[in-house]
């Protein structure tokens, strides 16, 4: 089977991985997203930002929606992924870096659907994932949890 004629939704995670612009941090994010299905990825990351914020901004729903989203283990790991290679570095950075993927995402699922629109081929996406549900201990959670210090304080960029 040719590859070579049919567009690669990938392209831009890729890009975004080894763009020696980016931060580590964001290059970390667009690796765990490749392979991953366009609108679960897109959906995924908009919840993740969303439970995050909701949290800073000291809603109660936002710890009820990060415990369940950590604590899930119906699903893959997707999720606890992008909040672990994330957590603790500071909540502004967090929300910053999942706003900049979940545009990137977006743009992502909107190019693949106006392909599937159009009848255009596409590579097809390889799910980095093995199993559907988690694979391994998976915590579990109080939704009243102590926020530490990356909730509240941010890295300083000088050091």
């Amino acid at each position: 089977m040719d590859l070579l004629d049919r567009f690669d939704l990938d392209l831009s995670l890729d890009e975004a991985a080894l763009a020696p612009d980016q931060s580590p941090a964001r290059r970390m994010l667009a690796n765990a997203c490749i392979g991953m299905d366009t609108l679960d990825a897109f959906y995924a990351v908009a919840e993740l930002r969303q439970a995050a914020a909701w949290v800073h901004d000291g809603d109660p729903a936002g710890r009820r929606k990060l415990v369940a989203i950590l604590g899930n283990d119906a699903v893959d790991d997707f999720q606890r992924c992008l909040y672990y290679a994330l957590a603790g570095r500071g909540i502004v950075a967090m929300l910053d870096d999942l706003a900049w993927l979940e545009a990137l995402l977006e743009r992502r699922a909107k190019v693949a659907g106006r392909l599937h629109a159009r009848g255009v081929r596409v590579r097809p996406l390889v799910s980095p994932y093995v199993a559907a549900e988690a694979d391994g201990p998976v915590g579990v959670f109080d939704p009243d949890f102590a926020q530490g210090p990356s909730w509240w304080l941010e890295r300083d960029p000088l050091g």
